[in-house]
């Protein structure tokens, strides 16, 4: 919803992922990572996209990230990034606007391409490496380019920098459906071959009480008869068996038999509304060290890397957050905030309303 449009204030907005396909604002946007091609609706109004193309160039949206080839990928983060910035700095000193956001996605590929070679307690880091540098060099360039679009603004303008989540060392990734195999909640018909998708395998559903699927935590579905295709678990035993597995996965032990920080939610523990298809159990194992990979075929249920590819992070709880206010020149420690509080401070900030459904709170200086 574009409020502070609605109340006559004009926007850019680029590299927000919820954005595609391309919304319209009161104002200019493009699209973020999960746009396909530039062939697709990535702009509004649409005849931006023209525009871009004619003053900066094939734009581009993401890159490859998870590969080996390290020397080519770095050179295309930066290629990309380049291209952001020059795309912000055209909207900003073309176009009219009241309030500009944009994400910068080359970081989060560069800490999960490059995160090994930095980080000290890395069980990957090799000391010396040749990528060392890497990270430290970019975010001397992101200093650089961030002060160039500085130059751009006034003393009336407030600046925030701000990251959804935060980076820290992968130790590996926990296989949910090969953890959920040896735990005798899920059954195949047959072997699979490594690297295979659920959907892809072989599953006796007839003797399965539970499924999953990957990402930064794992999701775990139960196999409710009456709700699945093939269910056997009773609708009654619901939630005895969401205790159940919940606490078999809590308990499950890293690769090395050492105890992990893993924490099981349900989604209504940590969402006011259920939308579609939720997950019975959210898992986030070793507070979030181990990635979740969904698919199937392992010996083992722990993986040295993604399933996906190379990777050498993962997303951490806490991101950062800066406030600057030219006006008042105060420095001042504002303590852990919440991202949701951001939204308030802002339309605050335009003197407009907050909604009464909108969580969090304007963040008091």
């Amino acid at each position: 919803m574009d409020i502070i449009g609605k109340k006559g204030l004009k926007s850019i907005l680029l590299g927000l992922p919820p954005t595609f396909p391309a919304q319209k604002v009161n104002g200019h946007l493009v699209t973020g990572f999960i746009s396909p091609d530039t062939l697709s609706n990535f702009t509004y109004p649409p005849e931006l996209k023209q525009e871009i193309s004619q003053n900066i160039g094939k734009y581009v949206f993401d890159v490859k990230f998870r590969t080996n080839q390290k020397e080519q990928l770095l050179i295309d983060i930066y290629q990309m990034t380049k291209l952001h910035f020059k795309t912000i700095k055209y909207l900003m000193t073309s176009k009219e606007w009241d309030y500009c956001h944009f994400v910068i996605i080359g970081l989060d590929r560069l800490h999960h391409a490059f995160w090994k070679y930095y980080d000290k307690t890395h069980s990957k880091y090799e000391k010396g490496n040749v990528f060392e540098s890497v990270i430290k060099n970019f975010y001397k360039y992101l200093d650089k380019e961030v002060g160039e679009l500085l130059e751009l603004i006034d003393d009336e303008t407030t600046v925030f920098v701000v990251s959804d989540h935060g980076a820290k060392a992968m130790k590996g990734c926990l296989c949910v459906n090969m953890a959920l195999e040896k735990l005798g909640l899920l059954k195949f018909k047959k072997a699979a071959k490594p690297k295979t998708r659920l959907e892809d395998a072989q599953i006796d559903w007839e003797n399965t009480y539970a499924w999953g699927w990957g990402g930064y935590y794992a999701r775990i579905f139960l196999n409710i008869k009456g709700r699945e295709e093939s269910g056997i678990i009773p609708p009654e035993d619901y939630e005895l068996w969401r205790d159940k597995v919940a606490k078999m996965l809590k308990d499950l032990p890293d690769d090395k038999g050492q105890p992990m920080k893993t924490k099981v939610y349900r989604p209504e523990d940590l969402y006011d509304t259920i939308k579609g298809d939720a997950p019975d159990l959210m898992v986030y194992f070793d507070d979030l060290f181990w990635r979740s990979a969904g698919t199937v075929g392992y010996e083992s249920m722990y993986l040295d890397e993604n399933d996906t590819g190379p990777d050498d992070a993962v997303h951490d709880y806490y991101g950062i957050f800066i406030m600057s206010d030219l006006k008042k020149k105060i420095g001042k420690d504002l303590g852990t905030r919440n991202i949701i509080d951001i939204a308030p401070t802002i339309l605050d900030m335009f003197n407009i309303d907050i909604p009464d459904n909108m969580k969090g709170k304007k963040i008091q200086l």
